[in-house]
């Protein structure tokens, strides 16, 4: 449905201190082509030739971008699976051109640099003619004779390459807070690029203070002044990353810079505002900025808002970080407001001690930081009012079967609960006590998990059990779906009516995604032989999880701690058939690359029950790669002159905020910032017929949720 990128990972003028390992490119199963594999991200991509090669490892320092890994064979084609963003550079690293969709372009004899925006940054390197032509589905890059080809790769995974300890003063928590923008790999516009954010450096508790002795703050010239609370340096950690600024105590909120400028941070909006709309701002001025350098493209939200604004975008480019600030912060907020991407994400901090911790990977979402104002209220059974109807304001249906109780007579779980303020981000995020209503439940476990997630080699691994032959109608959903890509290797396992040692065995073998359809109580997963209890369990091997049961949110935090990084689970009782929607509905979206996080905010907007299901741990986290560059919707309202398409990306933890996107359709050769709605378009039955035959996703047709390889336009199906 589109392509994109999320710019490169380094370049000569960039830091790339990080270290990325486990990559590999191996020969393709029929030996005509490379496969590139990341393990740890689960993605890989194919570059097919006429004639099968013998690729051999060879130096990755031979590309003008820092590679993991490469290999070098001759052919005289490379063809790509898919349609993916490609940039021409010369041996010098100049862009010479970038190819798209139903492009054409040749450049004589000369040494290349080819950059492949795929899902595995991929580069291509060769000194012959090159033509690169594409389809609707496909990129052939061409060498007019068989020469030797490099082959290189890198992850996007991210590791940190230090830890700061810090003792509970928040003045101790400035000093680390002003180390997280060590991580960034530049400190140009360039760094609004997901792929050129490093993650920050990761801060523990401690008696003293320490950090390594060559960690320092980027010399930006941009400081935080702070009153010293946990509020204050917990709600600027974000800003304080991107803007590489150090913090210090001030009394009054401010960001100030070396040249004697101040920009107040506690104004009539409040603070927390304040601080959320100056990194939307810089950010999103960063973006439009960059456009001057390395990736030269055209930018919508740029000719929109350009003629608004007093900025030379040639000169700022190269000017001081502190100085491009200074400029950003001297426009209105309102000149640009509506323009600003939608946020991915706000997450909600409790400004105690030990959430201080969790700073450095709400800083790499680069997430809007809110601090709560209210305590979780009494268990279910003196919930507040709000959140009682939340729950169980949903319709029943009427003969809508059993519900998935292991025991009827069973009272819930004693849990305490908190409803965080609604904000215009695309996702929430909980990060304190009490179970969120309308916000996933995050935890340091679970990022320290994602973190150092294990390299596993092979298809992406699928587990379903089905531990009830009534709720049979799930499992054979589910069974048909997972796996269904024709280009994305599936191993599917299902097992049926397991005994607690059989579960248990199942919940310790390494799978990238569990999906349990069957019965939860207090006392745990309900088997053939009894219940097993999964606080009883050290390890578990799953990625990822779905527990499609009642009440399963106390078994889905045990698998948290035991080692997952995200799950799905329930917080009441569910009906059987209602279950059966949600589950295949959530399989169908996780099959298409959509973060568990987002996956289930869609789940929620068309099934009645989907409030009683609530994300646990890393919400960010994708079971499988995205066909584009991002997930993605589209919502189609007929006119009286053809249709109305208005199209949607949901960012992930792999390809976050600052990605590029351009839409496959007519008339479009601009970019545009990828992150919820992007635009609408007007198009003809025929142009929308032929862009929602380009891939399989969610549409919201005239108000009713389908899948795009379901909507007929031309037959009027």
């Amino acid at each position: 449905m589109m392509e994109g990128f999320g710019g490169s990972e380094s370049s000569p003028s960039f830091d790339s201190s990080e270290t990325y390992l486990e990559l590999s490119l191996d020969a393709a199963s029929g030996g005509d082509g490379v496969v590139v594999t990341d393990p740890i991200e689960r993605h890989q991509f194919e570059l097919s030739t006429p004639s099968v090669i013998d690729p051999e490892p060879t130096d990755p320092s031979a590309f003008w971008f820092p590679a993991d890994a490469a290999v070098r064979f001759q052919t005289d084609q490379l063809e790509l699976q898919t349609v993916v963003s490609v940039c021409i550079r010369d041996d010098e690293g100049q862009m010479l051109g970038q190819t798209e969709h139903f492009a054409s372009e040749s450049f004589p004899r000369a040494t290349y640099s080819l950059e492949l925006f795929a899902p595995v940054k991929t580069y291509v390197r060769v000194n012959a003619p090159v033509t690169i032509t594409s389809d609707a589905t496909q990129t052939t890059i061409s060498f007019d004779e068989e020469t030797e080809v490099l082959v290189g790769a890198r992850s996007h995974h991210k590791r940190p390459a230090a830890t700061i300890t810090t003792p509970d003063d928040p003045r101790s928590m400035m000093r680390a807070v002003s180390l997280l923008g060590s991580a960034l790999k530049s400190t140009s516009p360039e760094r609004s690029y997901p792929t050129l954010r490093g993650h920050p450096p990761l801060i523990e508790r401690g008696e003293q203070f320490k950090a390594p002795p060559d960690l320092a703050p980027p010399e930006t010239g941009i400081t935080l002044e702070l009153p010293a609370t946990y509020r204050h340096v917990y709600v600027a950690a974000p800003l304080a990353y991107y803007l590489g600024a150090t913090v210090v105590e001030g009394d009054t909120p401010r960001l100030r810079t070396d040249s004697g400028f101040t920009y107040d941070l506690d104004t009539t909006a409040g603070y927390e505002r304040e601080v959320e709309r100056v990194l939307k701002q810089t950010f999103f001025l960063d973006c439009l900025t960059r456009t001057e350098g390395y990736y030269q493209v055209e930018l919508h939200e740029r000719q929109a808002v350009e003629s608004d604004l007093d900025l030379d975008f040639a000169a700022l480019y190269d000017r001081p970080t502190a100085e491009q600030v200074e400029a950003y912060l001297q426009v209105p907020y309102e000149t640009v407001a509506a323009h600003v991407p939608e946020w991915k994400l706000t997450t909600h901090v409790t400004p105690t001690p030990g959430n201080v911790e969790l700073l450095p990977f709400v800083a790499n979402d680069l997430a809007i930081v809110r601090t709560p104002h209210t305590k979780p209220s009494a268990g279910s059974t003196t919930q507040a009012e709000a959140v009682d109807a939340f729950l169980r304001s949903s319709p029943q249906t009427p003969n809508a079967g059993f519900t998935r109780s292991a025991t009827q007579s069973a009272s819930l779980p004693e849990r305490s609960y908190v409803q965080p303020e609604e904000t215009d981000s695309l996702e929430q995020a909980w990060l304190g006590d009490g179970t969120p209503i309308g916000a996933s439940k995050a935890s340091l476990q679970a990022y320290r998990n994602r973190l150092y997630r294990s390299p596993t080699e092979g298809d992406i691994g699928i587990t379903v059990v089905c531990n009830d032959p009534r709720m049979a109608d799930e499992r054979e959903d589910v069974e048909a779906v997972y796996g269904s890509r024709e280009r994305l290797p599936f191993d599917v396992q299902v097992q049926y009516e397991l005994t607690k040692d059989e579960l248990r065995e199942a919940l310790a073998t390494q799978t990238d995604f569990f999906h349990y359809i069957g019965h939860i109580d207090n006392d745990g997963f309900q088997c053939s032989d009894g219940t097993l209890d999964a606080s009883t369990l050290s390890d578990v091997g799953m990625d990822a999880f779905l527990l499609n049961a009642c009440r399963s949110y106390e078994q889905g935090m045990h698998l948290i701690n035991a080692g997952a990084i995200a799950g799905i689970v329930t917080l009441e009782d569910v009906v059987n058939s209602s279950a059966v929607e949600v589950g295949s509905m959530l399989a169908r979206l996780l099959n298409q690359g959509f973060p568990i996080r987002s996956a289930l905010g869609l789940v929620r907007g068309e099934n009645v029950i989907g409030d009683n299901y609530i994300v646990l741990g890393d919400g960010g986290l994708a079971v499988a790669q995205s066909e584009g560059a991002l997930p993605n919707t589209g919502t189609v309202t007929e006119t009286e002159c053809g249709f109305i398409l208005e199209f949607n990306t949901y960012p992930s933890s792999h390809v976050g905020m600052g990605t590029l996107v351009k839409p496959i359709l007519p008339n479009v050769s601009w970019h545009y910032l990828g992150s919820g709605t992007v635009d609408s378009f007007e198009l003809s039955a025929t142009e929308l017929s032929d862009f929602l035959e380009l891939e399989k996703i969610p549409i919201i047709f005239n108000g009713e949720f389908m899948w795009s390889d379901s909507i007929d336009l031309i037959s009027g199906q």
